[in-house]
Parts: structure tokens; sequence; C-alpha cells
């Protein structure tokens, strides 16, 4: 199906990664226009161009989400580029190798992490909401992850910390926003093949303790993810929100997977 996302404005935040690449490959060929948002300047530029080689309509923004400033200022460019907004993708997010279990994990990396995986989404929320509303209404997607609902076969505290964090803000929202026709939905996806968690699971032993928890024996693809976003962001799911919305290949559903 094309174009089920004609018409529409789109912003992701970490779009030069693997989930907010695919995802803004796959908006702009639904129809959008897209605002291309992450810290890594060169990387947004390299994928603007091969974006609008096939035609695409985006446009960069190099911001560091953890920065309220930088929110408020990637939603007005949004707005002053494209005339409005429709769909936000609070996508951005870090999981560093120093992130293990909470009786080592340093305050240091704690902050780090929150800082980006919860106040992004925050900041990104709190500006992004009356953009949407002063375009009528719009969607909006957070990128949580399964270990918001379940414990991380690996420790992980920081990290899994703040994607519970980013599922419970969001249910808040869909629920606070719900009659200024604003939808909510947490993405919350497995294991996805990605160069981050490639270099994570370099280890052999690391790499089997994770993939044995996943029924369908393998990693998820990043156009997989993306699939279930452009659901998210399109009408088609007009009455989804609130969701704790799975991607995650049957992980929360079993308890481990017989070989």
């Amino acid at each position: 199906m094309a174009d089920r996302l004609k018409g529409k404005v789109a912003l992701i935040t970490g779009a030069a990664g693997g989930i907010g690449g695919a995802t803004a490959r796959r908006f702009c060929a639904e129809g959008a226009r897209v605002v291309l948002v992450d810290f890594q300047a060169s990387a947004l530029e390299t994928l603007a161009a091969s974006l609008r080689a096939s035609g695409a309509q985006v446009e960069c923004f190099q911001a560091d989400v953890s920065r309220e400033s930088d929110c408020a200022n990637m939603i007005r460019f949004a707005e002053e580029r494209f005339g409005a907004l429709h769909v936000l993708f609070n996508n951005a997010g870090i999981f560093p190798d120093e992130d293990g279990s909470v009786v080592e994990t340093t305050e240091q990396i704690l902050d780090r992490v929150l800082s980006v995986n919860v106040k992004g989404v925050f900041f990104g929320c709190k500006y992004g909401i009356p953009a949407l509303i002063r375009a009528g209404g719009g969607s909006i997607i957070n990128t949580a992850s399964f270990v918001a609902v379940m414990g991380a076969a690996t420790s992980q505290s920081a990290y899994t910390a703040s994607k519970g964090a980013v599922l419970s803000l969001t249910r808040e929202i869909a629920v606070e926003f719900a009659r200024k026709n604003i939808r909510a939905n947490a993405l919350c996806p497995g294991p996805v093949n990605t160069p981050l968690l490639q270099s994570l699971l370099a280890d052999p032993a690391r790499r089997a303790r994770r993939l044995i928890h996943i029924p369908m024996g393998r990693l998820a693809e990043a156009d997989e993810i993306a699939n279930a976003v452009v659901f998210l962001a399109s009408d088609e799911s007009s009455y989804v929100t609130g969701t704790t919305f799975l991607v995650d290949g049957g992980i929360t559903a079993a308890y481990v997977t017989p070989e």
C-alpha cells in the first residue's frame, strides 16, 4: 500500500541509526515529508542525500535531544520548513557498554542514559504536542523496549529503567491528550539487527544467551520495526493509543525456546 502518509509531516529523532534510518526510508516511500534529527550531522546528510535522490522531501536538523533547547528548536524547524507537524517519532536512545548490573553501573552512566532516553522523549513531547495540536492532531510514537515489561537476559539496569519510564510517560500522554486528537503509543521492539546490537553481541556466548529467549530464533530487522512505526503513524491506527506495542518475535510470550 503506497501513500499511507501522504500529506503528513513527520519528525524522526535518532534518524541516523538503524531503526531511525529504516523508518525514514519507509516514511518517504509512503509520501511523508520528513525532518531527520540526530546528533551525527554527517550521517544525517548521507541519509538525506540518498532519500532526496529518490525524490523524497527531507530536511536535516542536528540536535542533542537531552537538551531542552535543541528539542524546542527541532520542532520549530519542522513547522517552519514544512508548515506543520503530524507525526513525532521519538526514537533517539543510547545503550553504553558500561551499563550493567544495578550494583555496578555508575551514576555517570545512569545520568547519561536517562538524559537521552527519557529527557529526550519528554522534551520531544513537551514541544511536539503543541505543534500536533496546531496541525489538528497527530501521532506520537516513543521508542521503549520489550525490557520495559520484563527483565533483560543480560544486565542493563540504566537502559531498562529508562525504557520503563518511556512506557509510563507514553501512557499518561495518551490519556491526557486523547480528546485533542493526539495518539501516543510506545513502540517496544525486541533485539534488532543494527550495528549497535551487533557490536554488543559480538561475543558468541552473549549472543547465544539472547537468541535462546527469542521464539523466532533470530533478531528483528530494522525494516520490520519500521513497518510497525508506519502503521502507528498512519490513519490505519486511528483507534490505537496508549498501547505497549510489542514487536519482539514472541519474547514476552515465552519463557525459553527449546532447541
